[in-house]
């Protein structure tokens, strides 16, 4: 017994012995084989730089190797001596030389070979994908769809064909044809991010917020897309007058790194406006100074700092503009009181809507008596003509002796013209902040 065990030992101790001769025989075998197809095209490449023998073997050692820049020169010489050489196939030359030019990322380059080789073959799969890839990486997303369409329907089974033409109709804005795509992208790849992030805008873009919404509160904390869907779930609450949830996400947003300049730019200025919103002037005018120290263009970022900063400074300008209608409309009424130092004011009468209040006054001067008419408009722009004719209308509708047209902005040329010689007085905003100082605190 002791000796069957000692032979099967023996036995199995050579059988493994030998494997490694076997294999390390072999590995030199092939390290020779190697070594000597290299030698011998490189001598033949010496002697003619076109030796098609020398290209095709050199040429196909390094394609299969991948060593895309030693591959793309000899395909590249390939494709230009195929019409003199006819033992180079000028399809496979041009092809590899588009792959190897995509693999390298010289795009301009890739559109030569892989145009040509398509000029030959136009159902071969691997010139419709890599034709794709570089109109893709070319950002032609347009010329891309087509190319992964056709290659798909070569090989419905190949891999990342339908995140390619995902994306592909994603960023050409075809948000609506890109879901089906998506979607089963996400199937193949449940992990990727970027196809998960894509997808939830299109639905968002498609009119499908609310299951996007979903999906970009399950991504703000991801590193690489938390940033944009912050974004995006705040411009949702913005625009679903949430202005306190907006905070929120763009204050996640804000938290992350290595977010693009543009994407963090737009994040600090949407949760300005959300904190002007929400009378938070002081955070509004921080996020808008962080703006500045980097763009300082961007969009009306100067404007909107100029025109907070005054508020920030006068409460009562800022209760005018930005407080609920209740505290508005007492402003406008302690301005009506305060205007008055040589009479008596009693206010007759009160008509309030969405940006306007209008107030009747009797008022009793120590001679005479005389029925004034105000209104007030929140608004900061230019007042036409035509609001000053209403105005002057209802003047003379309650047969009063003089009307107060009072706006936070200014009035037009028309409208300046029109109420000469009229019994109506136009205070743009530099008159109201002087009504206000008189309102006091």
């Amino acid at each position: 017994m002791e000796l069957l065990i000692g032979i099967v030992f023996v036995v199995a101790f050579a059988a493994i012995v030998l494997a490694l001769v076997t294999r390390k025989s072999g590995g030199k075998r092939k390290q020779k084989g190697r070594s000597q197809i290299i030698r011998d095209a490189n001598r033949k490449l010496s002697q003619d730089p076109h030796n098609p023998d020398g290209l095709m073997a050199l040429g196909e050692l390094y394609y299969n190797e991948r060593a895309w820049d030693k591959a793309y020169p000899l395909y590249e010489t390939m494709m230009s001596v195929a019409t003199i050489h006819h033992e180079i196939d000028p399809f496979k030359a041009a092809l590899r030389q588009g792959i190897c030019a995509v693999k390298l990322n010289k795009i301009g380059e890739a559109f030569r070979g892989l145009g040509a080789a398509f000029k030959i073959n136009k159902q071969d799969f691997d010139v419709n994908y890599y034709l794709g890839v570089a109109s893709f990486k070319n950002n032609d997303f347009e010329k891309a769809i087509p190319c992964f369409k056709r290659a798909l329907i070569i090989r419905s089974d190949a891999p990342r064909l339908n995140s390619y033409i995902g994306l592909s109709m994603y960023k050409a804005k075809h948000f609506k044809e890109s879901l089906p795509y998506l979607k089963r992208a996400l199937d193949e790849t449940p992990d990727n991010k970027e196809v998960l992030y894509c997808m939830a805008d299109a639905m968002n873009e498609g009119g499908y917020s609310d299951k996007a919404m979903k999906v970009f509160m399950h991504l703000r904390p991801d590193p690489e897309f938390g940033a944009r869907s912050c974004l995006s779930c705040g411009l949702f609450h913005l625009k679903s007058n949430q202005a306190d949830l907006a905070i929120q996400d763009f204050e996640i947003g804000m938290k992350h790194q290595n977010v693009p300049q543009d994407i963090m730019v737009e994040i600090r200025y949407r949760y300005a406006n959300a904190c002007f919103m929400t009378n938070s002037i002081t955070k509004g005018l921080d996020a808008l100074k962080e703006i500045q120290a980097t763009t300082p263009n961007y969009k009306d970022v100067a404007q909107l700092a100029a025109r907070y900063q005054e508020l920030n400074k006068n409460k009562n300008l800022q209760t005018y503009l930005m407080a609920p209608s209740s505290d508005y409309v007492a402003l406008c009424r302690r301005i009506v009181l305060a205007y008055y130092k040589k009479g008596t004011a009693k206010l007759l009468d009160f008509s309030v809507s969405q940006d306007t209040v209008d107030v009747l006054v009797n008022v009793d001067f120590i001679r005479s008596e005389e029925t004034h008419m105000f209104k007030f408009y929140r608004s900061t722009g230019s007042i036409g003509e035509l609001p000053v004719r209403d105005f002057h209308g209802k003047v003379s509708e309650h047969k009063a002796d003089k009307g107060f047209l009072v706006s936070a902005g200014t009035y037009s040329e028309e409208a300046h013209r029109f109420a000469e010689g009229r019994p109506i007085e136009l205070f743009d905003k530099d008159m109201l902040i002087k009504l206000l100082k008189k309102v006091g605190d």
